[in-house]
């Protein structure tokens, strides 16, 4: 069995993609590889079924690092972005390895499944939510919806779902009312626990995302796990949407994204040095890119409750559920949006 260790150094979001390659690696080639990781998202690959772990030294180990240059066809060819880490791993072992599920892999142990979940440990009540991201990474400002949207879902939706709202202290995510605050308070591991016992997900497009899809489902939830995910038209929605999953794009609707995604990353310029020419949106509406611009929220409204059908969603429960919101751990940065 040929040994392997298997390293990218990217964002969360990318590294749980990488673990639906090593899942069908092992699929589509059992008992023909030992197969151990090097990520700087060690929490991503606890319980894994397929990482045992390697020493880096021996000889008979291969280290690979694992990329996914398909991303440069997105525009014209129908992949997804598990093909992309898959198709790189078929170049350099040689293989002919197959996406057995369109999906990333994460797993919890008995233990984190029998555990109450976060929102139970904080309210003491075993409160249904949805998992809220209302902002993102400074490189990449292009995929921020503007707050006012964000808080005109919630209250939209306010009678009906209870959200929970996440998100990294050094990111931006500026707060919302009416609910349950977690930004900045969450390790990436308390992430997957709380996707977990998530009845859904709504985000743009983000690590978030790649884990509602990815995180095990509990045995009696709905599947596939409802996410909404306000996309414009950055990314195709050929290589980043989920089977289940609303994604909301504007590819063809707009000349900047007729044919594909734009991939570029500022909706305004930050001064930071990666203003360039073919890094900034080319046409904003107040400094929203158009294509965020032209989703609503009654847009997004509509793609939530349209899971209603199939099964019994969320009901926000009475009394003074946010008596248990928890105190502003930072102080927000100014909106440039």
């Amino acid at each position: 069995m040929q040994k392997l260790i298997l390293a990218n150094y990217q964002a969360p979001g990318d590294v749980t993609v990488l673990t639906a390659a090593v899942r069908d690696l092992h699929r589509c080639c059992p008992d023909r590889f030992i197969t151990d990781v090097d990520t700087d998202w060690p929490e991503l690959w606890e319980n894994n079924p397929y990482v045992t772990p390697l020493n880096a030294a021996d000889i008979e180990v291969r280290r690979i690092e694992c990329r996914y240059p398909l991303i440069s066809f997105s525009n014209e060819r129908p992949l997804h972005f598990v093909h992309g880490f898959i198709d790189d791993l078929n170049q350099q072992l040689g293989l002919d390895i197959k996406p057995t599920r369109i999906a990333g892999d994460i797993y919890l142990s008995d233990e984190e499944k029998s555990q109450p979940s976060l929102m139970e440990q904080i309210t003491g009540e075993a409160i249904p939510y949805w998992i809220i991201v209302a902002g993102g990474k400074f490189d990449c400002t292009i995929k921020w919806w503007h707050i006012r949207r964000w808080q005109a879902v919630v209250d939209r939706l306010r009678d009906r779902f209870l959200f929970v709202q996440v998100g990294a202290g050094r990111h931006y995510h500026p707060p919302l009312k009416g609910v349950i605050d977690l930004r900045g308070r969450t390790s990436l591991r308390d992430l997957v626990r709380l996707v977990y016992h998530a009845d859904g997900v709504l985000c743009p497009v983000t690590c978030m995302m790649h884990l509602a899809a990815a995180v095990e489902m509990k045995p009696d939830a709905l599947s596939p796990r409802p996410c909404v995910v306000v996309a414009g038209g950055r990314e195709p929605a050929t290589w980043e949407a989920y089977p289940g999953h609303r994604f909301l794009h504007t590819i063809g609707m707009l000349p900047c994204c007729a044919t594909g995604g734009c991939w570029r990353n500022r909706s305004v310029p930050l001064g930071d040095g990666k203003d360039t020419a073919h890094r900034l949106c080319v046409d904003t509406v107040n400094n929203l890119p158009r294509c965020m611009h032209m989703i609503t929220p009654e847009q997004v409204v509509e793609a939530i409750r349209s899971y209603e059908p199939l099964g019994e969603r969320t009901k926000l429960c009475a009394g003074n559920i946010f008596d248990h919101r928890m105190p502003p751990l930072f102080t927000n940065v100014a909106a440039i949006c």
